[in-house]
């Protein structure tokens, strides 16, 4: 997408992603949880900006050189267009500038798109976890990047 901007998440995005969180997830994150990522030394959120707007966010924690994925989300008019992979992409750049060993994220099994989109950028999958989501019910595919 043309003129996206992948920048750290910062105060002034918080309202936007935490309505981007309610219309995305059925147990969402707070504004005050997403508040409180801006403070960890272990935390890595990316805002995506297209002409001024938020687009989408992308968050991850990293220790011990293992980097996990909280969440990434788009909002419906930026989706199809990038914007996704670009937050995956910049995820796993700053995987590797903290020299992780692996990146790993869950996700739906019926979310074809996003089981494409991952396992496209070189995520493999690595197992399940049982009953891990909930509203509806489903287990989680695990997709792991080794560095």
């Amino acid at each position: 997408m043309d003129g996206l901007k992948l920048i750290p998440m910062a105060p002034r995005h918080l309202d936007r992603l935490a309505e981007l969180e309610r219309l995305c997830f059925a147990e969402p994150w707070t504004r005050e949880g997403l508040a409180a990522e801006l403070s960890s030394d272990t935390a890595v959120f990316l805002a995506a900006e297209s002409g001024g707007e938020i687009a989408g966010y992308a968050g991850m924690h990293c220790v011990r050189g293992e980097c996990y994925v909280d969440n990434i989300a788009v909002f419906p008019a930026f989706r199809r267009q990038g914007v996704g992979r670009a937050l995956t992409r910049g995820l796993i750049g700053r995987a590797r500038e903290r020299n992780a060993e692996f990146f790993s994220l869950e996700v739906r099994p019926s979310n074809t798109a996003a089981v494409a989109l991952y396992q496209s950028l070189g995520l493999r999958p690595a197992g399940r976890r049982k009953n891990f989501y909930r509203n509806p019910a489903e287990d989680a595919l695990i997709l792991t990047l080794h560095f």
